[in-house]
Parts: structure tokens; C-alpha cells; sequence
């Protein structure tokens, strides 16, 4: 990965040099007191309390520990979703430092802490100074970490309450060099998806084989013909990946098990290949199963989609980059991400983009899900910066 160029950050705005401070402050509370998915009663409290006293109008409850801000600008005009996540991940930390995490079991090790923060920071901007037309929603989601807050906020009315034509997210990106941002036309991350495959025969004793239907065989050439779902079903263009990380037969060494279970992970960056990767998993079971005259039973269970960028909104976004760190600071080129995230449950029914802010270099530790993660405080005037100019930039008063 070529690194950025460095690019001046001075800001003029004397409103975002003097909160920087407390806007570091907030967000290394944020991190010393981490909560897990639909538990971030703390968070969510601290959020509500600093977006009322900014003078946003919110409400609370939303998917659980959800909440929205919403900010009218000085004139009417279209509405806009600016989305963080709050939630933490169920792991120890292994930092020592004076804001690490309270409570044992329980780590910020992917940046929500930091990305609370900046949307926060972004509200109060606003607020002191609402020169837009239009409204800001500012969602604040619970339980991205495998959870699906996104999907259980829209469950509850999120757009029906909150009719946002377009909607953003921006995520910390450990490995691209602070002062930059990554955007994509298209997929940025993949779905997630997970099987459980049982194979169900008939069991015998282990120096008796034929007086069975032995399920472990099956299970075998089950485990490689899944491996070629990729390889030889599916365009090499379009990226997927098909992980076997799982397999339980029997308990004895002189038994043929009645039942032999495979599972593992899916993901795609494409709706269409993850169609036709179940699709093709399922065809695999039930024909090996009835090779070798056993009975399949597929347990597929879709997580999160792919997250895919609508081409307009992601140009426009990272023109709103361009314009505050120069076009050489705004990466294009970048992979996308095997990485799973919930955002793109808002993408399937709002035109949006979600980014990456770069982190820095992720060395010593630092990537994410990593015990040693932080998140870099340097970068999040520039968060607040880029939120801002995007609101102003889509939502320009008229002259």
C-alpha cells in the first residue's frame, strides 16, 4: 500500500481548535467504559445528554439503545443520515495506558468509541452554526459487532421517522496513513453469512462398516467440493469466499457416528455471488448426501449484506474529501474489505457511502480487533471537519 502525502490540517474553524480537547476527552471516556451490543445504556446516555444540551432534538429507543439527533438548518430542504456505532467488542485489552477499558472482557478494539466521538464533535459544529437547508440526522446504532443494530433500527422505523434521502458512515482504517481518506465506487465490505450442514446416515460398529450408512466419508467429500464452489462456480472477477471452520463426528473410536456436522463462513461482495453461493452450497449437500444415501439438512443463515457504495454518493463524498486534504489524499484504489459490517443493511434501502479516515500506519499492534487497538485522537478534528463540509456541501443554502 503506497502511503498518502502528508497534507497540512491546520483548521480555521476556532470552534473545532477549542473543543478538540474535550472532544479527546469524550472519546477516551467512551473507550475506558466499553459496552457490548444492545447494552450501550452509558453510551447512549452520554451521547442523548451532549446532543441536547447542542440543542439537537433526540430520541432515544431506537433499536433497542438507538438514538437519533436531528439538526434543522436555517432554511427547508432535503434530509440526510450521518451514521456512527457505538457498541464494543467481548475481549480483554492488553493496553496500559490511563483510559484503557474498566471492565475486563470488554475492549473498543475497532474504533466505535472513536467514531461516536467525531459525530458527536460534527452535531455541536452544526449546531453553533446550522448554515445549511435541510436536516441532519445523527444515527447513533447500537450492536454492529455481528448484531445487526442497523437492521433492527430500521425494523423500528428508523427511515419511516427519519425520511433520509441519502445516508454516510466513516470508519477509522488502521494501515492508511492518518490525513487520509479511502473511498469506493461499489463494494467497500463483504456479507457474512455462516452454514451448518448435518449429514445424517446410520451408525454401526467401526469393524462392521457395511451394517451402517457412515456419514464421515460424505462429510469428506462434502468438505472438498465446497472448496470448489469458488474456484470453478463462481467469476474469478467477483470475489467470495466459502471457509469450512467447522466438523463434529462421534465420540468413540470403535463407532460409526449416525451424524456428521460441517459448518463454516460465506462471504461475497456481491448480492448476486451471495445468491448463488448458498445456493451452490446447498445443491453440494443434498447431492453428496444422496450419493452415498444419507439425508442433508441445510442450515444457512444470511448476516450482513455486502456493503456497496451508490457510485453518485460515493464520488460526491470523496470530493468532500478532496476538498479539505487534496485530491492526493483521497485513496480510490484501495481493495475492499472481506470484512463484514452492518452499514450495508441502510445502503440496501438508501442511497449512500460509507468511508475509511485513516488511522495510520497500524503498527505495533494497533489494527483492528487487535487487543493493542486504539483509536488515533489526532484524526478526529478531521472527522468532524469532513462531516461538517459534507453537510454543508450537499445541503447549500441558496444565494
Amino acid at each position: 500500500m503506497l502511503p498518502c502525502m502528508h497534507h497540512g490540517q491546520a483548521d480555521a474553524d476556532p470552534f473545532i481548535a477549542a473543543r478538540s480537547a474535550d472532544w479527546t476527552a469524550l472519546r477516551r471516556d467512551l473507550h475506558a467504559h466499553p459496552e457490548l451490543a444492545f447494552a450501550e445504556h452509558r453510551t447512549a446516555g452520554r451521547v442523548a445528554e451532549r446532543l441536547q444540551a447542542a440543542g439537537l432534538a433526540v430520541r432515544t429507543g431506537i433499536g433497542g439503545t438507538g438514538l437519533v439527533g436531528l439538526l434543522e438548518g436555517r432554511a427547508p430542504g432535503p434530509t440526510i443520515g450521518l451514521r456512527a456505532d457505538m457498541d464494543a467488542l467481548p475481549m480483554h485489552e492488553a493496553n496500559n495506558f490511563a483510559h484503557r477499558s474498566v471492565h475486563a472482557g470488554r475492549m473498543h478494539a475497532c474504533g466505535h468509541d472513536g467514531h461516536t466521538a467525531m459525530l458527536v464533535a460534527a452535531a455541536e459544529t452544526l449546531a453553533q452554526s446550522p448554515g445549511f437547508a435541510g436536516r441532519v440526522a445523527f444515527i447513533f446504532q447500537p450492536a454492529e459487532e455481528g448484531d445487526g443494530g442497523a437492521a433492527r433500527m430500521m425494523d423500528e422505523g428508523l427511515f419511516d421517522d427519519y425520511p433520509c434521502e441519502e445516508v454516510y458512515a466513516l470508519h477509522n482504517w488502521p494501515g492508511l496513513e492518518a490525513g487520509c481518506f479511502a473511498v469506493h465506487r461499489g463494494p467497500v465490505m463483504a456479507s457474512a453469512d455462516q452454514f451448518d450442514i448435518t449429514l445424517r446416515g446410520r451408525g454401526a460398529h467401526a469393524a462392521m462398516p457395511h451394517q451402517g450408512l457412515d456419514p464421515v466419508p460424505a462429510a469428506a467429500a462434502l468438505i472438498q467440493t465446497l472448496q470448489t464452489v469458488v474456484s470453478r462456480r463462481t467469476d474469478p472477477l467477483r470475489a467470495g469466499v466459502v471457509s469450512v471452520t467447522r466438523m463434529h463426528a462421534g465420540e468413540a473410536y470403535n463407532v460409526i457416528p449416525e451424524v456428521v456436522t460441517v459448518g463454516g463462513t460465506v462471504r461475497a461482495l456481491d448480492h448476486g455471488v451471495r445468491d448463488a453461493l448458498q445456493e451452490q452450497i446447498t445443491l453440494a449437500a443434498e447431492g453428496i448426501a444422496a450419493a452415498h444415501g444419507l439425508h442433508a439438512a441445510v442450515d444457512y443463515r444470511r448476516g450482513y449484506p455486502a456493503t456497496v457504495n451508490h457510485a453518485p454518493q460515493a464520488d460526491f463524498a470523496g470530493r468532500v474529501a478532496a476538498s479539505l486534504v487534496g485530491e492526493a489524499q483521497v485513496r480510490r484504489d484501495l481493495d475492499p474489505s472481506m470484512g463484514a459490517e452492518d452499514f450495508g443493511f441502510m445502503l440496501l434501502e438508501r442511497p449512500g457511502a460509507y468511508l475509511w479516515i485513516g488511522n495510520g500506519p497500524g503498527s505495533g499492534g494497533c489494527m483492528l480487533h487487535n487487543p493493542l487497538y486504539d483509536f488515533n485522537d489526532e484524526i478526529l478534528p478531521l472527522g468532524v471537519r469532513f462531516w461538517r463540509a459534507l453537510v454543508l456541501q450537499r445541503l447549500p443554502l441558496a444565494r
